[in-house]
């Protein structure tokens, strides 16, 4: 494994908006020096854009107090080519962590473009920019890191999932595009000898989170006497994972890039690699509602005398859905000295005092 530093450095974050995207420019403002972060996203509206405004406000407050570091937006798309050709150029980032792309298993059944816009085209043009990257003799980028999704395992049997396993039966064309990632990013390493890092995240969770994750959506719905549907009748297994431990993961996986080397061959041996991130511990779908709800009467969101039964309702499985998720982080542990370990309890509780505290409640 080839160590990067990267204090000093600039790395570009696409997707930089978004959940993860914003926890991870936070993190890396906060405690690499001199670091300057360059961030894309295309601001959609497929989450309220007034949550993306509020992370991008939490990353300038994150600015003022490091002034060693610097942080440059760009409003634009990762399916315009000729934009990221340009902020290539203009940039020349030195460690590039794709995050930009259009989440959700159930949207991509009646929206299907925008993922092939986003996860296929623009990941396309971000493996293109780093190939030529090194034109004319330049190191280059040293290290692409890239989101993938649990959604690849699909309905595998066996659990936990391994990276070892097969997974060549996507139920979603959202898991279609992420496996499409990988093994594009595979053929890019192996062709241009650019290392990459796919990683495989598992139902990320925690405040300031994607409001089309049941967590969220259930807790607008508790909040107005909405009924909530569990589906698969509460049967679901999730491997809930704490935003904070996926920021330090893929920020531990950014300084450490697959090495560059040659096979027995002579040949490049492609510098690629790919690893799950997740909490290894799945949670019944109806006992994560009971601890949200729990932590929702504790934080004063919701009255102590609140009717959840009145509330809920079991409902059969939704298409492109699967019944468990389930990480084994193993290769992580190994590699990188690091496993999710934030318990779901502490996490909700989190969520819960931030939600109260955003909306006001």
């Amino acid at each position: 494994m080839q160590n990067i530093e990267l204090n000093g450095k600039t790395v570009l974050v696409t997707g930089a908006a978004g959940f993860i995207g914003n926890n991870l420019v936070c993190e890396l403002l906060r405690t690499v020096q001199s670091i300057h972060v360059v961030g894309i996203d295309i601001m959609s509206d497929y989450n309220p854009v007034e949550m993306k405004e509020y992370r991008l406000q939490l990353i300038e407050e994150e600015v003022q107090k490091h002034p060693d570091s610097s942080w440059t937006f760009i409003k634009g798309d990762i399916a315009d080519a000729a934009l990221i050709q340009d902020v290539f150029h203009t940039y020349r980032p030195s460690v590039v962590v794709n995050l930009a792309a259009q989440a959700g298993v159930r949207y991509s059944i009646t929206n299907p473009d925008t993922y092939i816009q986003s996860n296929l085209i623009g990941f396309y043009n971000i493996l293109e920019a780093c190939r030529h990257s090194y034109d004319n003799g330049k190191t280059g980028v040293e290290h692409l890191v890239y989101a993938s999704s649990s959604s690849v395992y699909g309905s595998n049997k066996k659990v936990p999932y391994s990276t070892d396993d097969q997974v060549d039966n996507p139920v979603s064309l959202y898991a279609a595009t992420k496996k499409s990632n990988e093994l594009m990013a595979h053929a890019y390493s192996k062709l241009y000898n650019i290392p990459s890092t796919g990683l495989r995240f598992f139902t990320v969770y925690g405040p300031a989170g994607r409001t089309d994750m049941a967590y969220f959506g259930f807790t607008n719905k508790l909040i107005k006497g909405e009924k909530i549907q569990i589906f698969n009748y509460g049967n679901c297994k999730r491997d809930f994972t704490y935003v904070d431990d996926i920021v330090e993961g893929v920020k531990r996986v950014m300084q450490g890039a697959p090495e560059r080397r040659n096979g027995e061959d002579g040949l490049p041996v492609p510098p690629y690699a790919v690893y799950n991130i997740g909490n290894s511990n799945p949670e019944n779908l109806l006992d994560f509602v009971n601890i949200l709800q729990e932590e929702l009467v504790k934080a004063e969101v919701l009255p102590e005398d609140y009717d959840f039964e009145a509330h809920q309702e079991l409902v059969p499985m939704q298409p492109g859905d699967v019944p468990v998720t389930y990480a084994d982080t193993s290769a992580l542990e190994r590699d990188y000295g690091f496993r999710p370990s934030t318990p779901l309890r502490t996490g909700l509780r989190n969520f819960a005092q931030w939600y109260k505290k955003f909306y006001q409640i």
